[in-house]
């Protein structure tokens, strides 16, 4: 049809949606042609592969499609919900012991459904608390709206409660397709459609939504995957070659006599890796385009010593430099490190934190405001607007993860294009760092300090608590000093800080009578957790009992156990991070990773991974494998795209050809000038205008 969909499609309309339904999507920002379109499906069924109900053997992982026959609750001590179903051949049950008054309201009789799950037996087949989904309120079998294969869409309570659900998004689909041969524009080159034997973008859609075949519905998906690897990339590229073209940046090109003087005053032997990392850092300084560069380490490989040098090129050639740590245990650690090193060549090192009077607090920001060269080390307070940074040419942000990207973005934009460098202890492998930071420079210290033993790792269970203390007491004894961890998660931050504080209680009155302790938590004031750091570092405090505040930036090279209560309740980076805080000096360390005897497999697994390396590069892929890329990164803070399809492990292949692609079309047309490149152009400019504000590009 010759109707154009932009300007005539209205949802209400559409057969079964109504005003009432159209209201409740638009809620859900589904009104709009673009928005449904780009609505895909969580998952798709092959009716051909579909098992049939007489051929099921048990402990199978399946997916099968039934009528419901019979439904109702199960009365006894613990009450349950049943349902029967059917397909013709066979019988099977599913039952939920949860929610019973829930899933007696979804149910019906008459009703066809997919049910997922594995197979138990118990008086005949039992699928327990399985996935389900409801295929429509028509005879599935007299069902023409689903075709061979049947797409199942992300459903919220909300829309399931207001009968929307994915027979209700296969009739809108089926609707949408009938009435409109052209949705959307091509806006992809054809180059790239041809290189990669791509669909057209119409018959895409049309495939991801009413598939006809398994193949052509991979193709569809494999254009749509790489699309949203592609446009990341390119905004990437853009950002690159756009800050490569302004030559607005500081030339640090005069000496760095203070530079040389701590190389010679250092007494210790730099690693290959930190002197390689140091002269990129010098090089880029060097150059007029601003300095863009990520440095990653693994926790104790030497990335401050790294950081300081670069801070001191910037102060010799008369800049300032602001170092913004995630919290105050951190960026206090900072300052006590970095001012011991510096200080007896004169640099002028500020801290700048909470829990100050106002008459400090304005002492400093004036300090800053009017020390030309000087080293600033705070947390996030460092970009409140009263403090100005009258020549600011370098900024470091450490961990830099726990940022939001406006939050960088706020200090950065203190000064006029300073130079960037950008540290974190989570080593991320390459997969990732493209999509992370496919515009910054990486440089890696893949080396640790050669007086570095290996931390011994091992896993005990509760019941070998006794044995653990005695051997805690005995190191202490031999003058040395331990942490014993809490987890510590948001949903049970009170009950948690009550286990922590009764366990503390517990050790000091028990097991480790005697022993100077001292407890760390989140909630207590600065002014207390200050002190405590200090009994701790100076040595009065010989067992740190805390919550997972301490996870970076705690240094105490006299520390060299560390006790992980409940470690089935960390992801891995938590544990090695936590890991990290000991064997800082050149003392055989240890950590003690504490679980009940019954701990899930995936639990096992992180807790296996742990005693078997302490290589945080080895302990990030198996990260990845175990969770997945999603929550590697807190996406809302660190920036990080969240993706429909892509997932940048399993589509490292396709991620690496679209990142290929983007950086040659941006350095073949920079400006996407060229009119094989107009679709990607207006895509850009329509679609990601906010990454395009959070990517600085002019």
């Amino acid at each position: 049809m010759s109707e154009s969909p932009q300007k005539s499609f209205d949802l209400q309309y559409l057969k079964g949606i109504g005003p009432k339904r159209a209201d409740i999507l638009v809620r859900f920002d589904l009104s709009s042609l673009h928005q449904l379109l780009n609505y895909f499906p969580r998952r798709y069924i092959d009716r051909t592969t579909i098992l049939p109900l007489n051929n099921l053997i048990e402990g199978q992982e399946v997916t099968v499609i039934g009528k419901v026959e019979a439904a109702g609750i199960k009365r006894g001590r613990r009450p349950s919900f049943f349902i029967t179903i059917s397909d013709g051949k066979g019988l099977l049950e599913a039952i939920w012991f949860n929610a019973v008054s829930y899933y007696k309201n979804v149910f019906k009789i008459g009703d066809w459904v997919s049910l997922s799950g594995k197979l138990t037996y118990y008086h005949g087949f039992q699928l327990n608390h399985p996935d389900y989904d409801k295929l429509g309120d028509d005879d599935f079998e007299n069902m023409t709206n689903t075709g061979r294969i049947i797409p199942f869409y992300p459903l919220t309570d909300s829309l399931r409660k207001s009968g929307i659900n994915s027979a209700t998004f296969r009739k809108i689909f089926i609707q949408i397709f009938e009435k409109y041969q052209t949705l959307y524009p091509e806006y992809l080159p054809q180059t790239i459609i041809k290189a990669h034997n791509f669909p057209e973008i119409n018959a895409a859609f049309r495939e991801m939504h009413l598939p006809s075949s398994p193949v052509f519905l991979e193709k569809a998906t494999n254009r749509f995957i790489y699309e949203e690897f592609f446009y990341l990339q390119l905004l990437f590229a853009l950002q690159k070659k756009h800050m490569a073209d302004k030559p607005v940046g500081i030339n640090f090109s005069a000496p760095s006599p203070t530079l040389n003087k701590l190389f010679d005053a250092l007494p210790f032997e730099m690693t290959g890796a930190q002197k390689k990392v140091v002269k990129e850092i010098r090089s880029d300084m060097r150059s007029i385009s601003p300095m863009n560069r990520l440095l990653q380490g693994d926790v104790g490989s030497g990335k401050t010593l790294v950081a300081m040098m670069a801070a001191l090129i910037a102060i010799d050639n008369g800049y300032q430099v602001a170092l913004m740590a995630p919290t105050e245990i951190l960026a206090e650690q900072h300052f006590s490190s970095i001012k011991k090193f510096l200080s007896p060549f004169g640099i002028e090192i500020i801290l700048l934190k909470g829990g100050r009077t106002v008459k400090e607090k304005s002492l400093i920001l004036e300090k800053i405001k009017k020390n030309q060269k000087a080293l600033v080390i705070g947390t996030h307070a460092l970009i409140q607007q009263k403090v100005e940074f009258p020549n600011l040419g370098l900024v470091i942000i450490d961990e830099q993860h726990r940022f939001g990207v406006l939050q960088r973005g706020s200090l950065i934009s203190k000064g006029t294009e300073p130079d960037i460098l950008v540290m974190t202890a989570t080593p991320i492998p390459r997969t990732l760092a493209m999509m992370a930071y496919g515009s910054l420079d990486v440089s890696t210290i893949n080396e640790m300090p050669a007086n570095r033993l290996p931390i011994r790792t091992v896993w005990r269970f509760d019941n070998q608590a006794e044995k653990m203390y005695t051997f805690i007491r005995k190191q202490i004894e031999a003058g040395e000093q331990a942490y014993i961890v809490y987890p510590l998660v948001e949903e049970s931050e009170k009950m948690d800080l009550k286990a922590a504080t009764e366990a503390f209680q517990f050790l000091e009155k028990g097991p480790l009578q005697g022993v100077s302790m001292g407890l760390l938590h989140g909630r207590m004031k600065a002014v207390e957790k200050d002190t405590i750091m200090e009994n701790f570092s100076n040595g009065k405090i010989k067992i740190l009992v805390a919550t997972t505040v301490i996870e970076v930036g705690v240094d105490v090279p006299n520390a060299t156990i560390m006790v992980i209560e409940h470690a089935e309740r960390f992801g891995l980076a938590q544990l090695h991070q936590l890991r990290g805080r000991v064997g800082r000096g050149a003392k055989q360390s240890y950590c003690i990773l504490k679980t009940p005897y019954n701990v899930g497999e995936i639990a096992r697994e992180r807790i296996r991974t742990m005693t078997e390396t302490t290589d945080g590069f080895v302990i990030s892929e198996k990260d990845l494998e175990i969770r997945g890329w999603g929550d590697f990164f807190v996406k809302k803070q660190s920036g990080m795209p969240e993706f429909k399809l892509a997932n940048p492990i399993r589509d490292r292949e396709r991620l690496e050809e679209a990142r290929r692609d983007a950086f040659m079309l941006v350095d073949d047309d920079p400006q996407l000038r060229k009119p094989e490149n107009s679709g990607v152009r207006k895509k850009i400019a329509k679609e990601y205008k906010q990454r395009l504000a959070l990517f600085k590009i002019s």
